[in-house]
């Protein structure tokens, strides 16, 4: 390879005037520069997104949800909570109660999940009473029992703070054409943002005795909810914990919930890429014009070198490396550009997004190693391969043609 080597690297030194050749060459370098740092930067924002996404998902619901096998209430049990406990010795958790109600204000009517919670416990396995506004609110409404309205239902309710609200909730009592709904009046006592529009417009949080009173629970529960230090483990705890508890309860866990939601983003992340990558090819195409047209201009040193004894495969080397050079130079560029604009991106926080549309104020960035690892591997090898056929060219060259030629 040391000739291979020494002969690529002196085309690309050469000192000669700027001609068409060095102009095509340089222009695939910039096409690989500028498709390698698009991607990057791409596939930066978009794990930003996709984190941002698990995380808000992640601390407004538990890791994983324990319910009835029939979702029928759960009765208050130790026995049970030291069952999931000692199967998940690092977990926390914390009872809840959960209901779909109708929610009525003075400007309008509208649908909700009403979800009671122990306040102290709830803290230790979601973060949903770490964004009520005004920070720290509790539950106090006065006269009234209070509760947490998400943003987007609030907004919709024209309600504020220390509103009046109705809930109600049909029941089967009364006889054949059914019984007079269980309503009661609640003051609006914080106001929530978790930053999911889904959570933000159909959620209301009340203490557990209200949402026990209301439903008529007595002392039961719907399920229990459990945080582990590692979220991305619900799968494996949800299926430890469904051999542990036997078939009177079942489990359920974010990641489950949400696999539609994680499935298109991988698509479309597998999408972009591939849009992307067709910069990288127009450029391989810039290669493989520079590369025939250097193949012609360079016949005689061909013949040359084919003459002094050079194989077939040693020209082919030769082309083939030089292609690879051009494709590394404009892959490492790319990816310094890349990793610049990304970091900027992520620390100086350039780029602000509309709050009322997206959930987040600024552009997410998350650089991850092995999307640039695999950018740069994806780069190089269609570079590679765009060398191949004017190296084959190259190598089919005869001595004694070139050189009369010339």
């Amino acid at each position: 390879m040391g000739y291979v080597w020494i002969i690529a690297s002196r085309y690309l030194r050469s000192k000669r005037r700027l001609n068409f050749i060095t102009l095509v060459s340089l222009l695939a370098v910039g096409g690989v520069l500028i498709g390698v740092a698009a991607l990057t930067i791409v596939l930066s924002v978009m794990n930003g997104f996709e984190d941002q996404v698990q995380q808000r998902i992640a601390g407004t619901n538990a890791h994983v949800a324990v319910l009835g096998g029939d979702d029928a209430p759960i009765p208050p049990d130790p026995a049970l909570e030291r069952v999931i406990l000692r199967t998940v010795p690092d977990g926390r958790l914390a009872p809840f109660v959960y209901g779909k109600v109708m929610v009525a204000s003075r400007h309008g009517i509208d649908g909700m999940v009403l979800k009671g919670v122990d306040p102290d416990r709830e803290r230790q396995v979601t973060d949903i009473l770490a964004r009520l506004s005004p920070p720290n609110g509790s539950f106090e409404g006065g006269d009234l029992d209070g509760i947490a309205l998400g943003q987007e239902l609030a907004s919709r309710l024209r309600v504020i703070r220390g509103d009046i609200i109705l809930i109600s909730v049909p029941t089967d009592e009364g006889g054949l054409l059914g019984g007079t709904p269980r309503t009661r009046r609640l003051r609006v006592s914080s106001i929530f943002r978790s930053g999911l529009y889904e959570y933000d417009s159909s959620f209301g949080v009340v203490p557990m005795h209200t949402a026990q009173d209301f439903f008529a629970l007595g002392s039961d529960v719907t399920g229990y909810q459990l945080r582990i230090p590692d979220m991305f483990r619900a799968q494996e705890v949800s299926r430890h914990l469904d051999a542990a508890l036997g078939p009177g309860y079942r489990t359920t866990n974010w990641i489950d919930l949400n696999r539609n939601l994680f499935a298109w983003m991988r698509i479309e992340k597998a999408v972009m890429f591939t849009i992307l990558i067709l910069i990288v090819i127009v450029a391989a195409v810039n290669i493989v014009s520079s590369l025939v047209m250097l193949v012609l201009e360079k016949r005689r040193d061909i013949g040359v070198l084919r003459t002094m004894g050079v194989t077939p495969r040693g020209i082919m080397r030769i082309f083939l490396l030089q292609g690879t050079l051009i494709g590394l130079a404009g892959t490492g560029l790319g990816l310094g550009l890349g990793c610049a604009v990304s970091f900027a991106l992520g620390r100086y926080k350039l780029l602000h997004l509309p709050g009322e549309i997206y959930f987040i104020d600024t552009l997410p960035v998350k650089m991850q190693w092995h999307d640039f690892v695999f950018v740069a591997v994806a780069a190089t090898l269609t570079c590679f391969l765009a060398s191949l056929y004017p190296a084959w060219q190259a190598a089919r060259l005869a001595p004694v043609q070139t050189i009369r030629y010339e």
